[in-house]
């Protein structure tokens, strides 16, 4: 855990908001296959010009294969192309969710009577979501089928163009999202207040937060020690609520949102903070893994995510990229 590298905040992801809106135009007039014609040649030059994140993908793709040597995902460029196009029909499924066009009939819900007993009760909660899958349908189906109040803490200015596109095909698409870039008393306040009114924080466990000197827990990541930031249960231990895990996954007939229940409350002692955290992180990383394993195409972390990230006391620069 010595090596540093690049945050991934910092980390470009060259696609242009005028290149996806035509791609999004003939997917629109013509259907996914034609987009996927479309989809490949940028891919290919995704993944020869850009050798930091087709290294990423590799080394993923690598330690995924050691875990489950069963996968069938194939090595090198072949599995990166794999890698990056189910990235590329991410964004597609993005963009679809918030155009009205993602069939929201066929995303099968999992856990979700959990969800529906706090409400009942009047109870807010933590969901600590995941860079796997598509966290856009959480959003809509809170807004659609599930009638949940949910605020997401997120670090988007990394992706500016992608998020102007989103707002354009839905105003709605920014309305709960708070961006944080460090968790400061008057957020936790704020965050708390909506927690008692029966609302939902949604929090990544999986991306180290945008900060000079990031607070982590190591645990075991497919097979590797992976740093994983202990934010989500320093948050819920201000929060004092239940905490649950949600995972997505795009299926061969629509989606799949799964909740899972993590703790009903999470007490950090004084005396045994990193122990605590230890533990937290380990089973957090373990479910991930599990889950991550079911389609191991569909995770979106392209940096070195084993790795811990180079100090910065300065923000991360803006850029027109997307995720």
């Amino acid at each position: 855990m010595t090596r540093r590298t690049a945050h991934w905040a910092r980390i470009n992801e060259s696609t242009f908001a005028g290149g996806m809106r035509l791609m999004f135009l003939i997917y629109r007039k013509l259907g996914r296959w034609p987009f996927r014609l479309t989809l490949y040649p940028v891919i290919a030059w995704y993944v020869l010009t850009k050798p930091a994140a087709r290294r990423a993908s590799a080394a993923f793709l690598r330690q995924v294969r050691r875990a489950d040597p069963a996968c069938g995902i194939p090595s090198g460029w072949s599995g990166a192309m794999r890698h990056f196009a189910s990235f590329g029909e991410s964004i597609l499924d993005k963009m679809t969710v918030w155009g009205g066009l993602f069939p929201l009939d066929s995303v099968k819900l999992f856990g979700q009577e959990h969800l529906a007993a706090e409400m009942a009760a009047g109870r807010g909660a933590l969901l600590i979501c995941t860079h796997l899958g598509n966290l856009e349908l959480c959003r809509v189906m809170s807004r659609r089928s599930m009638p949940l109040k949910m605020t997401v803490l997120v670090h988007t200015r990394h992706a500016a163009a992608f998020n102007r596109l989103l707002a354009q095909l839905s105003p709605h698409s920014t309305l709960n999202l708070m961006q944080v870039t460090e968790m400061s008393p008057a957020t936790a306040i704020i965050l708390s207040e909506r927690v008692a009114r029966g609302e939902f924080v949604v929090i990544a466990g999986d991306r180290i937060p945008v900060a000079a000197k990031p607070r982590v827990a190591v645990a075991p990541f497919l097979g590797r020690p992976a740093p994983f930031p202990v934010g989500p249960y320093v948050l819920a231990s201000l929060l004092q609520c239940p905490v649950y895990l949600m995972f997505s996954q795009r299926t061969r007939d629509g989606a799949e949102l799964h909740f899972e229940p993590f703790r009903e409350r999470i007490v950090l002692p004084r005396k045994a903070r990193e122990q605590s955290f230890a533990a937290l992180t380990a089973d957090y990383a373990r479910r991930l893994q599990y889950h991550c394993l079911l389609t191991p195409l569909q995770w979106f972390n392209f940096y070195d995510f084993w790795q811990m990230p180079e100090a910065d006391a300065e923000p991360p620069k803006v850029s027109d990229e997307s995720h």
